[in-house]
């Protein structure tokens, strides 16, 4: 029992680690909706999200290519926006002098904080991929970023994309460690976690006013469960871009000879014995 409470203390404190970025966002937007501010909220979102994260570099919480991945991040995500704001799909409904097309500049940073959580808990974790099947997955993470968007023309195709994920990811498992100890976990759970984790941040976050969807025009509601689904495919996206990083460096797929026997689909945590967890 007393192994069991030291690690769920150690893996919350790396997850916190993991999400200082975010933490600190979020920050700022319950700050930014109490405080007077000399300028529009979301352009001091916006002066704020750029001091977060160069403090953060400043502080070297972050090396210069994991900035250089979340400022990708910021532009995938600032596009992303761009095409759903103008297809009514939500709303920032406050001026800004940093907002075009309806969209403030400062929502890029809304991704770049989950693109800073998954870069931050490979290295703060030590992440390694067992039977990662790179463009399988590469393909499915890119057609589920484009049905966000073509489904406002075309069928939605989530579902049935979110099918294919699970099969091209099936005995895809993630191994981790906590204090020093080493554990696995099928890598669609892991997906699966995160998005609800992101439902949780979302609600949050509109709560805050950080955007609204429609229905939350008159008065604030609870975002609709659906898109718990929705940020589990689309974190998808994320993490096969953060994983074409890690491989170009050399960190993406546990060794061969540190498999050990235990592959297929995992238990949903599992502890991997000291032979099967070495890096070799």
């Amino acid at each position: 029992m007393r192994f069991f409470v030291a690690q769920m203390v150690r893996f919350a404190w790396a997850e916190a680690k993991s999400c200082a970025f975010a933490a600190a966002l979020f920050a700022g937007l319950a700050a930014s909706s109490v405080l007077p501010l000399p300028i529009p909220r979301y352009d001091a979102l916006l002066v704020y999200a750029v001091a977060v994260t160069v403090i953060l570099r400043a502080l070297r919480w972050e090396s210069n290519q994991e900035t250089a991945v979340i400022a990708g991040f910021h532009l995938v995500g600032l596009a992303f926006e761009m095409i759903k704001v103008r297809l009514g799909s939500w709303s920032y409904p406050e001026d800004a002098y940093t907002k075009f097309g309806g969209v403030p500049l400062y929502s890029g940073f809304l991704y770049a904080a989950v693109g800073s959580y998954v870069c931050a808990a490979w290295r703060i974790f030590s992440l390694r991929l067992v039977a990662y099947r790179t463009v399988p997955v590469t393909l499915v993470a890119l057609a589920i970023y484009v049905n966000f968007v073509s489904q406002h023309w075309w069928i939605d195709l989530r579902i049935p994309l979110a099918l294919v994920l699970v099969l091209v990811t099936w005995g895809t498992v993630v191994h981790f460690t906590v204090g020093e100890h080493r554990y696995q976990m099928p890598l669609a759970l892991s997906l699966a976690l995160i998005g609800f984790f992101l439902w949780v941040a979302e609600n949050i976050a509109t709560y805050l006013g950080a955007w609204q969807y429609p229905y939350q025009r008159d008065t604030w509601q609870l975002v609709h469960p659906a898109k718990f689904g929705a940020w589990a495919l689309l974190v998808s996206v994320t993490f096969v871009m953060v994983a074409s990083w890690q491989a170009s460096r050399g960190r993406l797929h546990l060794p061969t000879t540190s498999r050990g026997s235990s592959l297929g689909w995992a238990l949903p945590l599992r502890r991997v014995p000291p032979q099967a967890s070495a890096d070799g």
